[in-house]
């Protein structure tokens, strides 16, 4: 932006509208005689431009020095307009991008000293004006914008600090700190009214209202009090006056009744009293007989008292019955399901027991066949390379038939050793048997009884192993849970310990109140504008940037509508003051796509919208946008005033250290907050929460757990109490039967069987053997002659056998494969079977022992059960022999004594009605003055 035309107009010495044209874009001078009015053309630039100290142009004597001759020639105005080329859009000020010139003008009225400013023909401020320069890096107000004459040998010996100072002006920086300066001043002052004016507010006038709707509250309920006390008042007199009258009416007639019921209850009185006299009598003398005839003896109390206690045994036993009864039926169904299962299981066991020992036959015969052929075929390669080189290829042995018939008939003889040895420890071993199997058959007979307690508490020791496997347990297993709670217990703690840490970090995030209505909805209040987004880990070094984009946005409230704002402001006693966002009301927007992609253009991957750094809930998305929708997130400094100041984009900006750059011209930023940020921090709060709550839901279940194996714990420590108790007392009977010497006799004879059996199937194997070599060797004896008569044929005949038995090789191991897979499932699922099977007839066995003693003691309860009952009948015959004696005295004393009771009711009814009609009859009297005096 450059000066094209100058129009000075009264000021100083140019009376006359004077215009100064065709200015050079790079420099001019301004030359003439002395007096001419150069300065003043100089004086005129800066006076436009709007410079506040008139000492500066020249001017000591105030605004008239600035008029032509002080006003004195009849002009009583100065005016200078400026006129500005606008070509260059990048350096437009901020507003004027549209024009292609500015022209500014300032007029001096000589009444009163005021200025006027125009801009483009429109008034304007000064404050504008100065704006519209400062945009522009061109600050008026500069001690050095103007260096008159005899300043520069000054600046010339200015100091490195003051040098700085004049860059700093000149460059238009320094304006920019004098704002922000003069802004603080004033937001300070602003602030500090704030606080007198909420003081005030809260001490004073709250107060002062909280009084007077109170006293108001009161005043007017009790003059809806007075009002409805009149009111009933009337009411009750007039209801007082209606009944008076109708018992003065009434009570001459009632009295009369009453007196004469009066009289006739007295009379009746004496009558009761003299029959009451002769049934006492009558009963004195009836007891006395009754009491005659007990006197005899105690004989009914023991009776009643033998009764009683067969009648109690009686109910226990029925009840020992009733719980025997079931239980076998339970042990019948339990029996029942386990005899099913039993039969099932063998059915199956027996299906694939046969199914996998199929297989395993037909594998054995495959994998006979198939090692039968390596062997085959690696005795042809032998013999093929032994032919061909005369070499073998297994080292240690002889090349060619002559070595395969030597190694045939070695075997042979080794099998015809082995078999004479073991005949010679068999007939050895078969002369001890002789000898010591009858001291084994009496040692057999001594042992027997050790044997079958060893036996009987080896039985009772599996049926306890098989008890703690039901109830699952495993040793150690409660110190492991107990150490996992300590660890869990421990953790948690940890985590409590730095999430209260992090929380009083973010203090001014705790945002608490109350319901301000019954049955309200907290979900409509959303939260505090800070949690309500998470900052992905790709996105944490955006941190800073983010809190600053956000600013005090960041302790807003959210809520779903202005009426629940409203609300939360009136009845939700907030503890302090709050910012509240409806998302009904809110406006909010999101920068233009095309300006984000032109900022991505002009940066690639260093430049993004803040908004899309943030992670938040589709219903927040509104808050989002009015928080983070128009600003810019830049990786540095020169991307962010690249972005902001481009055309094309002019948008705010912030760079990731959190320097602020504002389309405006304005900046901010400094040394950054030492610590981790406000989002940062919850960040980490938001994790640390999450962890503890897995820790405390882990911590539950463990305490569920525990709490719901500790009677399985206790039963299972009981069952291996018992156990260890069996376990020793089957060691001290094997070392009982062992430390005897007749146990190692049996012992020895045993051993000894065995070993003539192993040997008798050494000596089968080994015949088989030598049968074998013998025949290899007369076959190894005939190629050797056809060998000798055909060698060339008989090499290509054993190639062609080697190829042969190759192929059939491989086809075979292949074949072997999926028969081998078969095998071992087979026999998974055999082996499966049979476990499940031994379990179930466990399981039946243990039925059927339970259930045949349950029948036991049920027949052993119905012969007790039986005899009890004979014994109550007898009992109970001989209580109502007895009872029938006495029921005709007890039968007479209870009537007579219901009778007087009767009568005594008769005469209690009577008084006390007698009473009433005293009372009534007194109230009578009363009554009927009182009404009297009322109707007067």
């Amino acid at each position: 932006m450059r000066i094209t035309e100058l129009i000075i107009d009264g000021f100083k010495s140019y009376a006359v509208r004077t215009v100064i044209s065709a200015w050079d874009p790079t420099f001019n001078a301004i030359t003439g005689l002395n007096g001419s009015g150069k300065s003043n053309i100089l004086d005129a630039i800066c006076f436009c431009l709007g410079i506040g100290r008139f000492e500066l142009l020249r001017a000591s004597g105030g605004a008239s020095d600035l008029i032509y001759k002080r006003g004195q020639a009849g002009i009583t105005k100065a005016s200078v307009t400026l006129v500005f080329d606008n070509s260059d859009k990048a350096k437009s000020p901020i507003g004027f991008e549209d024009y292609a010139s500015i022209s500014v003008t300032r007029q001096i009225v000589l009444t009163g000293g005021q200025s006027k400013y125009l801009i483009n023909g429109h008034r304007a401020q000064q404050q504008t004006v100065q704006n519209l320069f400062q945009s522009v890096q061109l600050n008026i107000n500069n001690p050095n914008f103007l260096i008159m004459q005899g300043r520069i040998t000054k600046v010339l010996n200015m100091k490195a600090t003051e040098i700085l100072g004049m860059v700093e002006e000149a460059a238009g920086t320094r304006m920019f700190e004098d704002r922000r300066e003069k802004a603080l001043r004033t937001m300070t002052k602003k602030q500090a009214k704030v606080e007198e004016l909420e003081g005030l507010l809260k001490d004073e006038i709250e107060p002062k209202l909280e009084k007077l709707r109170n006293e108001k509250r009161a005043f007017l309920e009790f003059q809806s009090t007075q009002s409805d006390l009149e009111r009933l008042t009337r009411l009750v007199v007039a209801y007082d006056y209606v009944k008076s009258k109708q018992k003065v009416q009434q009570s001459g007639q009632d009295l009369a009744t009453k007196q004469e019921r009066m009289s006739e209850l007295e009379g009746n009185k004496e009558k009761l009293e003299r029959e009451i006299g002769v049934l006492e009598e009558d009963t004195d003398k009836v007891r006395a007989a009754r009491d005659k005839e007990l006197r005899k003896g105690g004989k009914f109390a023991r009776l009643e008292d033998a009764v009683k206690e067969h009648s109690h045994e009686l109910v226990r036993l029925a009840t020992v019955l009733q719980l025997k009864k079931a239980s076998l039926s339970e042990e019948q169904d339990r029996l029942k399901k386990a005899q099913a299962s039993v039969k099932e299981l063998e059915k199956q066991l027996k299906h694939r027991s046969e199914a996998h020992k199929l297989l395993q036959q037909r594998y054995n015969e495959s994998n006979k066949e198939v090692e039968e052929q390596k062997a085959e075929v690696e005795k042809k390669e032998e013999l093929l390379q032994t032919l061909q080189t005369g070499i073998s290829s297994n080292a240690g042995s002889d090349g060619g038939y002559a070595g395969q018939l030597a190694t045939a008939r070695d075997s042979a003889s080794k099998a015809g050793t082995e078999i004479e040895q073991a005949k010679l420890k068999i007939s050895h071993l078969e002369a001890r048997i002789k000898e010591d199997e009858p001291r084994a058959r009496k040692a057999e007979k001594e042992n027997a009884g050790l044997l079958s307690d060893l036996q009987i508490l080896r039985s009772q020791a599996g049926k306890l192993e098989k008890e703690l496997e039901k109830l699952g347990f495993t040793p150690g297993s409660e110190e492991e849970q107990q150490a996992e709670k300590t660890q869990l217990e421990k953790r948690i703690r940890l985590l409590q310990g730095e999430a209260e840490a992090l929380k009083r970090k973010v203090a001014g995030l705790d945002f608490s109140y109350s319901d301000p209505s019954p049955n309200f909805d907290r979900r409509q209040v959303k939260g505090l504008v800070a949690q309500l987004f998470n900052l992905p880990e790709s996105s944490s070094e955006a941190g800073t940037a983010l809190e600053i984009c956000a600013g005090g946005r960041l302790y807003n409230v959210v809520v779903d509508s202005a009426e629940t704002g409203t609300q939360l402001l009136q009845n939700g006693k907030l503890r302090r003051r709050v910012t509240i966002v409806p998302l009904d009301k809110i406006a909010a927007s999101r920068a233009p796509a095309d300006k984000v992609a032109a900022a991505q253009r002009l940066a690639p991957g260093k430049v993004h919208l803040a908004l899309t750094l943030v992670g938040y809930e589709h219903e927040v998305e509104k808050a989002m946008e009015f928080v983070f929708g128009n600003t810019l997130v830049a990786a540095d400094a020169a991307t962010a005033k690249k972005v902001t100041f481009d055309p094309a984009v002019r948008l705010k900006s912030v760079t990731l250290e959190g320097d602020v750059y504002d389309p405006s011209g304005t900046l901010s930023g400094g040394s950054a907050a030492q610590g981790s940020g406000v989002l940062l921090t919850l960040q980490k709060l938001n994790g640390i929460t999450a962890e503890l709550e897995q820790e405390e839901e882990k911590l539950a279940k463990l305490e569920r757990a525990i709490a719901k194996d500790a009677q399985k714990l206790k039963s299972a420590r009981q069952i291996k109490q018992e156990l260890d108790l069996k376990s020793h007392e089957i060691q001290l009977a094997e070392s009982q039967i062992a430390s005897n010497s007749s146990s190692s006799i049996i012992a020895n004879v045993a051993e000894m069987k065995e070993t003539i059996t192993a040997l008798r199937t050494n000596i089968q194997t080994a015949e088989q053997r030598r049968k074998e070599a013998e025949a290899e060797a007369k076959r190894i004896e005939k190629d050797m002659k056809d060998f000798s008569s055909n060698k060339s044929g008989k090499l290509d005949q054993v190639q062609k056998e080697i190829e042969k038995l190759k192929k059939a090789l491989s086809k075979a191991q292949a074949s072997i494969k999926p028969l081998q897979q078969e095998m071992r499932e087979a026999g998974i699922e055999a082996e499966q079977t049979g476990a499940d099977l031994a379990a179930a007839q466990e399981e039946m066995s243990d039925a059927e022992t339970t259930l045949e003693g349950h029948r036991k003691e049920m027949a052993e309860h119905e012969r007790e059960s039986k005899v009890a009952r004979e014994k109550h009948d007898e009992a109970q015959a001989t209580l109502n022999d007895e009872r029938a004696k006495l029921s005709g005295f007890d039968e007479e004393i209870a009537d007579l004594e219901r009778a007087g009771k009767r009568k005594a009711q008769q005469i209690s009814d009577e008084k006390l009605e007698a009473q009433k009609l005293t009372h009534a009859i007194d109230n009578f009297a009363k009554q009927q003055q009182q009404s009297q005096q009322a109707l007067t």
